[in-house]
């Protein structure tokens, strides 16, 4: 009998240790962000665990408190994590620097820029083609509403521009180069009609694993009515959502600016830290 009893207070035990482990599997990380502003509860994404942990890292480290919202613009978004915030005899450009290295992009379908995502700031394209996030610079959306027209509109900007990126990464292939050498002989020759005939031949095949974009239904519920930054979907990496506090994101892009966005008054993230 005692053994029988034993067994059972240790099931008893494991089924609450799973119940627990998959009630902590289920529940997303959730971060108060503190500044002079106000508060916010940031909820962040388990499906871009580089930015998420990476992220949770900085925080627990204290890396974030007394850094400056360095750049900010209405309509937009406000970003910070320039680690030169916090320098107050720093008299440079701030958002040249981060903390950390380089992270992976982890876009999302599911994770898009709605008012209050939460996404990686990163260098542009010309230098970063993969589009890999900044180790540290984030940034918070306020943006705007758009229309279901604008939306089909920028989707078909997107593809097109996805499409271009795939002709001309075929055309610069190594294995290409004669399609690149039968190109630039016609171009030396401004012979407009070849080349517009030629591309026309070679586009079905460079754009042959080409899946176009589109927003989700979700996606234009949320843009059509709360707003957002839709044309950065694809671009950068959203790893999370402000869940409580979205009026502080206003009172933060809503501030005066002086050149370059920077704001007026310092915007300070006081304090950071992980509540769940």
């Amino acid at each position: 009998m005692k053994n029988k009893k034993l067994r059972i207070i240790a099931l008893l035990f494991l089924i609450s240790f799973i119940n627990q482990s998959l009630c902590s599997q289920a529940d997303n990380v959730k971060v108060k962000l503190i500044t002079n502003k106000g508060e916010m509860t940031i909820e962040l994404y388990k499906g871009t665990p580089l930015h998420t942990n990476n992220f949770i890292k900085l925080i627990e480290s204290g890396f974030y408190e007394g850094v400056l919202f360095h750049r900010v613009i209405k309509d937009f978004m406000a970003q910070a994590g320039d680690p030169n915030s916090k320098n107050e005899t720093f008299s440079g450009k701030l958002g040249q620097k981060s903390y950390g290295g380089n992270i992976t992009a982890e876009f999302n379908s599911k994770y898009y820029h709605k008012k209050g995502a939460l996404s990686a700031a990163r260098k542009g394209d010309d230098i970063n083609p993969s589009k890999e996030s900044s180790g540290s610079q984030f940034y918070l959306v306020q943006g705007k509403t758009y229309s279901n027209q604008l939306l089909e509109n920028m989707a078909s900007q997107i593809n097109n521009k996805k499409k271009q990126a795939l002709l001309v990464s075929y055309i610069q292939n190594p294995s290409n180069i004669d399609i690149l050498n039968r190109l630039q002989k016609y171009q030396q020759s401004n012979l407009q009609d070849s080349i517009s005939l030629f591309i026309e031949e070679i586009t079905p095949i460079a754009t042959k694993d080409f899946k176009p974009f589109s927003f989700s239904e979700e996606a234009i519920t949320a843009y059509t009515t709360i707003g957002g930054t839709p044309f950065l979907d694809g671009n950068y990496t959203v790893f999370g959502q402000v869940i409580e506090g979205l009026e502080i994101i206003d009172e933060i892009c809503n501030v005066k600016t002086l050149e370059g966005d920077i704001p007026e008054e310092d915007v300070i993230i006081i304090l950071m830290k992980i509540i769940k």
